[in-house]
């Protein structure tokens, strides 16, 4: 199978971006959240709501897909730093999902060296992402990419089940 390709995504892409984010949801979250709540998830209405905010186009904001042979089979996301309290020049990882059949083929490692590249190319001196402190596989997978666990947690709840993040940070260069 060839490497991944990256590419800006366009608004045409949305439907297969939801059918990525919510079967990867329902993948990776398996036993972290509430089954009912996976279950609920509708790639139709996931897209609606990615069309509508592709729209809105916030400033610094970028989608990236990875195709192979063709086929869009994952997505990102990053922009600024939504968190107050980091330092200024400060991108951070909104989203990050790979169609669960390609797991392990690259092609997350290629979305998220893109994101970097673009990020450290546009003055970012460092890179945060939140992720669910229980997800061990995701948490493996940005520490081998250098990111490293900052000490801060924050409360997360699902359907009433607590599941808590913790945030990660990677220094970029320039």
């Amino acid at each position: 199978m060839n490497a991944p390709q990256v590419r800006e995504m366009t608004l045409a892409g949305c439907d297969r971006v939801a059918e990525i984010r919510v079967g990867g949801r329902q993948w990776a979250y398996r036993g972290l959240m509430p089954q009912a709540h996976l279950d609920a998830m509708s790639p139709s209405e996931d897209a609606e709501r990615h069309r509508t905010r592709f729209r809105q186009a916030r400033p610094g904001v970028l989608n990236l897909v990875a195709e192979q042979e063709g086929e869009t089979v994952g997505w990102l996301c990053h922009g600024p730093c939504r968190d107050g309290e980091v330092p200024p020049r400060s991108a951070e990882l909104y989203a990050l999902y790979v169609d669960p059949v390609r797991s392990g083929a690259g092609v997350g490692q290629a979305l998220l060296g893109e994101s970097i590249r673009r990020c450290s190319a546009a003055g970012h001196a460092r890179m945060y992402l939140w992720v669910l402190r229980d997800n061990a596989r995701a948490r493996r997978f940005y520490e081998r990419s250098g990111f490293r666990a900052d000490g801060v947690e924050e409360p997360y709840e699902v359907a009433g089940v607590a599941v808590p993040e913790v945030r990660y940070v990677r220094e970029l260069t320039g």
